[in-house]
């Protein structure tokens, strides 16, 4: 397996794709990972304002989600672009996504009523403090 860094054309609609989000070349970011020369996994960020980032995760099979590949992911965001807040905005009926989310650390912030598909828009949020990937 090998991550895939400055491929954001390849990686960042591989993620929307699979999230149901819309990409832009001009707002994101992407880490990926593949094996074989195929995509198994893909983060993107977007919503970059200095402070927050948001993170969108999506990934094929069961062996994607590997300690070094959330160690990129979550060193870019809190290491190399220094936020204090990493957000993942999910559907409330997404429990794939809810779990995955919790068990990483992210933590349920906010509840916005109504706002997607599904029903409730759910913010999940991670500090640095939280984060169990860094290697400070």
């Amino acid at each position: 397996m090998r991550l895939v860094y400055g491929e954001d054309w390849r990686v960042g609609p591989w993620v929307c794709h699979r999230t149901g989000g819309a990409w832009s070349p001009v707002d994101s970011k992407t880490i990926g990972m593949e094996k074989d020369g195929d995509l198994i996994a893909g983060v993107l960020f977007d919503h970059y304002n200095h402070r927050s980032i948001a993170m969108h995760v999506a990934g094929e099979g069961s062996r994607w989600m590997t300690r070094s590949y959330l160690r990129a992911a979550f060193g870019y965001a809190f290491l190399q672009m220094k936020v204090a807040k990493v957000l993942g905005l999910v559907d409330e009926s997404n429990e794939r996504a809810r779990r995955l989310d919790e068990h990483l650390g992210f933590q349920l912030e906010a509840r916005i009523a109504d706002a997607a598909p599904g029903g409730d828009l759910l913010l999940y949020t991670m500090t640095p403090a939280q984060c169990r990937f860094l290697e400070i």
